[in-house]
């Protein structure tokens, strides 16, 4: 089947839909399913704006609330994970994952779920070391508000590593830590030299994600939020001489912006007994059901149970008993049931409501599916312990604490090797929005390379290396070997069309003043806007 992958969203559902449409209208390409990593933008209404980690004057409604109250229907079954720019508040409603609006689903904090016989994964958020041991509280944010700047947590990395069956297609936000060595890191820091810091002391992407993609192998791993096109091949190292070698596609994508390399369509071998519908996972529901009793609904940092002969158990992994149970219950019926439902009012054009406060709201998908599977309701525990004021406690402070420079605040110790000494004026963890100039509206895409399209570079998985336990880094003269015969490979064809007079998504500014209470842009992200300058000047 053809499965459509999509880099950051920003909320520009209708020209995303609308690139699709024009490949099937120029090409006769039509998607079975279409995949977006992260910085969807669920927007229903002026609360959600406001629940976005992005200042104020960038908060903008798009296109998501025309999906949401059904004046329109995603035109193909959409599957996303979280970013770190996203409508907090909506996505909290879920999760476990769930439908945000009709044939478009949320995979939750971390989810699995199966389409036509392809086992999907992903991870939302993005590795932040001083948040990630905290518990759900603390990686939601104070009442949500400007707390959208999703963190990934060590549960949903605990119960990805508790996955033992193959994996087809695993998404995250952010990329995983070291991947950038084993594609074209030449060309990657041609286009994005103010990286080159980050890249050579391995400290860019995620080493949570990086653990996850090494356990769990997947044919394809596809991430966004660095806001440009890039490839690798992973070949897996085998644990024994009976193990079959095993390899990972890697692809980031663009975001959704004119001229961008956004879109990547791919053909993936499935199920063609298998039904048309999205089902749940046996084995990922099974995980969840034995990591229940980790569930922490505090603000306070603390740490998974590990196999460091501190814990009397820390393998979640699911029995094939436990698998078996999962599917009865269910009478081995796994299709997710389409189950929407209207949880806010949506956004009227007609009538803006300038001051509207977001709500706390227990979602009756996630009510239902916690009931059906014996879970808890992450939403509930933690307006109970809200009600009972052992969350509240430092809220109030940490929300002035969290429009401060991030940099001005001691960092939690973490499992992993966060030392950044040498970056301190770097954000390693987040990209802001980038303003695009100018009035083009072209939509763009691509197609896996053929006989009549000849490939170019940056689709290519032709740089094969061995990716060793410890995920080493391989050398640069090494990688440089191969550069003649990467730029030889990748991109599939691109499609460019006028589309409907949209303005491109802008650029999150930072205030220059250190003293106020709007987060400082970093080194990075200024190199970022510059070499976006130079580009429109040329």
């Amino acid at each position: 089947m053809k499965v459509a992958v999509a880099g950051c969203c920003h909320g520009a559902l209708d020209k995303m839909y609308e690139t699709l449409e024009l490949l099937q209208r120029r090409h006769n390409v039509r998607p079975d399913l279409l995949l977006c990593c992260g910085d969807f933008q669920a927007v229903r209404n002026e609360a959600d704006l406001r629940c976005m980690a992005v200042p104020a004057k960038y908060r903008h409604m798009q296109t998501f609330y025309r999906y949401y109250s059904g004046e329109k229907k995603a035109p193909v079954l959409t599957v996303f994970i979280g970013g770190n720019h996203e409508a907090s508040n909506h996505l909290q409603e879920l999760p476990y994952g769930g439908w945000v609006a009709p044939n478009i689903y949320y995979l939750g904090y971390a989810g699995v779920v199966r389409f036509r016989g392809v086992r999907i994964g992903g991870i939302s958020g993005i590795f932040k070391s001083h948040d990630y041991r905290k518990g759900t509280a603390g990686q939601r944010g104070p009442d949500w508000v400007g707390s959208g700047e999703g963190s990934t947590g060590p549960q949903p990395w605990r119960e990805g590593l508790a996955l033992k069956r193959p994996i087809d297609i695993f998404m995250s936000h952010d990329w995983p830590r070291s991947i950038y060595h084993y594609g074209n890191k030449k060309q990657l820091l041609k286009m994005k030299s103010f990286f080159r810091q980050e890249v050579e002391s391995n400290t860019l992407g995620s080493p949570a994600a990086s653990e996850l993609l090494q356990h769990l192998k997947p044919t394809y791993w596809f991430s966004a939020h660095l806001h440009v096109k890039f490839a690798a091949f992973m070949q897996h190292q085998t644990n024994s001489k009976e193990e079959l070698p095993k390899a990972t596609k890697f692809l980031a994508l663009d975001k959704c912006l004119p001229h961008r390399d956004f879109l990547q369509i791919i053909d993936v071998e499935h199920d063609p007994n298998a039904g048309d519908s999205l089902e749940y996972d046996a084995e990922w529901i099974a995980v969840l059901k034995a990591t229940n009793s980790l569930i922490n609904v505090t603000q306070s940092s603390w740490n998974m149970p590990e196999k460091n002969g501190l814990h009397a158990k820390w393998d979640y992994s699911a029995t094939e008993e436990a698998i078996k149970e999962v599917l009865e219950e269910l009478n081995h019926n796994l299709k997710i049931p389409c189950n929407f439902t209207l949880t806010a009012a949506c956004y009227d054009p007609s009538k803006p409501q300038k001051r509207v406060e977001p709500v706390h709201t227990i979602n009756p998908q996630t009510t239902e599916f916690c009931a059906q599977f014996g879970l808890t309701d992450i939403n509930d525990r933690v307006q109970q312990a809200k009600e009972e004021g052992s969350v509240r406690g430092e809220y109030e402070e940490e929300e002035e604490e969290e429009e401060m420079d991030s940099t001005g605040s001691a960092e939690e110790p973490s499992e992993y090797n966060t030392d950044n000494s040498g970056l301190s004026s770097i954000n390693p963890d987040e990209i802001m929005l980038d303003e695009e100039g100018g009035d083009e509206d072209l939509s763009t895409c691509s197609v896996d390379p053929s006989p009549d399209h000849p490939p170019e570079f940056s689709a290519s998985f032709s740089d094969i290396r061995i990716m060793p336990d410890s995920m080493a880094v391989s050398s640069d003269d090494a990688m440089d070997s191969t550069n003649e015969e990467l730029e030889k490979s990748g991109v599939s064809k691109q499609v460019e069309e006028k589309s409907l007079n949209e303005r491109p998504l802008k650029r999150i500014g930072g205030n220059e003043n250190g003293n106020s209470g709007i987060k400082k842009i970093k080194r990075r992200n200024q190199a970022i806007y510059a070499a976006e300058d130079e580009d429109k000047t040329e």
